[in-house]
C-alpha cells in the first residue's frame, strides 16, 4: 500500500509519462508547492510499476498511451499489489473507450493535458484526499456512454460463470472443460464478455473478474 497521509508530511508523487518535457514540467510544478513532492518518474508503465512498489507514492500522475506498457494496463497491475495508490490520468486521450476502462478499473481521476497545471495540482490534492476527479470535458462523454451501455452491464449466468474461470487464471480449454461445454462456445462467451464490459481482451476480463470478486 501507499505510504499514507500522515499529518504534515508532504503527498508523495510519482510521475509517469514517455515525453521528458511533459514529466520535467509536472516535477517543477509539483515541487513548487510546499506539501506534495515528486518521489521519482518513470517513461513506460513497466517502470511506473516497478517505482511504484519501491517508492511508495500517495499518487501517480500517469499517462495512458506510453511505449511498452501502456498506463491502463499498468493501473491493472498496480493497483492489484498497491490498492492504496492512487492513480491520477493525464492524458491527450479524449476516447470513450479510454475512459471508461479507466473508472472502470480504478482509477482516480482523469484530465487532459490541456489542463491547466494549477488544475492538475489540484486534483492531486484531492485524489490523495480520496476524491474523484474528472476534466469537465469528460463528464458528459462519460455519462451517455454509461447510460447507452448501463453503469454495470447485465451478464447472464453462464458469461458469469465463464468471467470467473478467466479470474482463476483457467485456459480456454480448461473452462470447456469445466463447464462441459466446446471450446468454441467459451470463445464466443468470451468475446461477449469483452464487448460487454469494454475490454480489449482476456487478460483485461481476468483483472476485471480479480477486481469484481468474480473468483470463485
Amino acid at each position: 500500500m501507499s505510504a499514507g497521509l500522515d499529518a504534515g508530511k508532504p503527498t508523495g508523487v510519482l510521475v509517469v509519462d514517455d515525453h521528458p518535457i511533459v514529466r520535467e514540467g509536472l516535477r517543477t510544478a509539483i515541487n513548487s508547492q510546499p506539501d506534495i513532492v515528486v518521489l521519482g518518474e518513470a517513461e513506460d508503465g513497466i517502470e511506473a510499476e516497478d517505482k511504484a512498489i519501491r517508492l511508495m507514492p500517495d499518487v501517480m500522475v500517469m499517462d495512458i498511451n506510453m511505449p511498452h506498457r501502456n498506463g491502463l494496463d499498468a493501473m491493472l497491475s498496480i493497483k492489484q499489489k498497491l490498492p492504496g495508490v492512487k492513480i491520477l490520468f493525464l492524458t491527450v486521450s479524449e476516447q470513450e473507450d479510454d475512459l471508461v476502462r479507466a473508472v472502470r478499473f480504478g482509477a482516480d481521476g482523469y484530465l487532459l493535458k490541456r489542463s491547466h497545471v494549477n488544475i492538475v495540482i489540484d486534483a492531486i490534492r484531492r485524489v490523495a484526499a480520496g476524491e474523484a476527479i474528472l476534466s469537465p470535458q469528460m463528464t458528459s462523454k462519460l455519462m451517455i456512454e454509461l447510460k447507452a451501455k448501463g453503469e454495470e452491464p447485465s451478464l447472464s449466468p453462464r458469461e458469469k460463470d465463464v468471467l470467473s474461470l478467466i479470474g482463476e487464471g483457467l485456459t480456454t480449454s480448461e473452462i470447456a472443460d469445466r463447464l462441459f461445454v466446446s471450446k468454441g462456445s467459451v470463445s464466443t462467451y468470451i468475446h461477449r464478455l469483452i464487448e460487454k464490459l469494454h475490454l480489449r481482451n482476456k487478460s483485461e476480463a481476468m483483472a476485471y473478474a480479480l477486481r469484481h470478486s468474480l473468483r470463485q
